[in-house]
C-alpha cells in the first residue's frame, strides 16, 4: 500500500470520528480542566459561596478572572484548603483568599494588592 493510500485512509477515518464526536457531543456541556489553575477555579465556581459581608459580585469576578497564587495558598490544609486567588479589576490587582471546603466555599480575605 503507497503512503498516500495510507493518508487517504488515516483522513476518511478521522474525519468520520470527528464527525461521530460532534453528533453525540453537540449540546453538552463539555469543558477540559486539566490544568491545575482550571481544576481549582472550577472547584470554586461550582460550589456554594459564603461571601462574610464581601461585595459578591466583586468576589465572583476575582474568581472567574483570576489566578490562582499557589505560593500564597495552604492547599493541603485540613479540613479545608485555602487558595490565595489574584485578578485585575478596573485597573487595580485584587486578591482574595477562599477556604475550599467540601460543599462551601468560604471567602476569608478581600484585599487590594499594593504593587512594589
Amino acid at each position: 500500500m503507497k503512503l498516500i493510500q495510507r493518508l487517504g485512509y488515516y483522513l476518511a477515518g478521522m474525519s468520520v470520528g470527528l464527525i461521530f464526536l460532534a453528533f453525540f457531543l453537540k449540546g453538552k456541556n463539555f469543558s477540559c480542566d486539566y490544568g491545575p489553575q482550571a481544576r481549582v477555579k472550577k472547584a470554586l465556581t461550582t460550589k456554594a459561596i459564603h461571601y462574610n459581608g464581601q461585595d459578591s459580585t466583586l468576589v465572583k469576578t476575582i474568581l472567574t478572572t483570576g489566578r490562582v497564587n499557589f505560593s500564597k495558598s495552604e492547599a493541603q490544609k485540613k479540613p479545608c484548603g485555602d487558595y490565595y486567588v489574584e485578578a485585575l479589576v478596573n485597573s487595580e490587582t485584587m486578591a482574595v483568599l477562599v477556604s475550599n471546603c467540601d460543599s462551601l466555599v468560604t471567602v476569608l480575605k478581600l484585599e487590594k494588592v499594593l504593587e512594589p
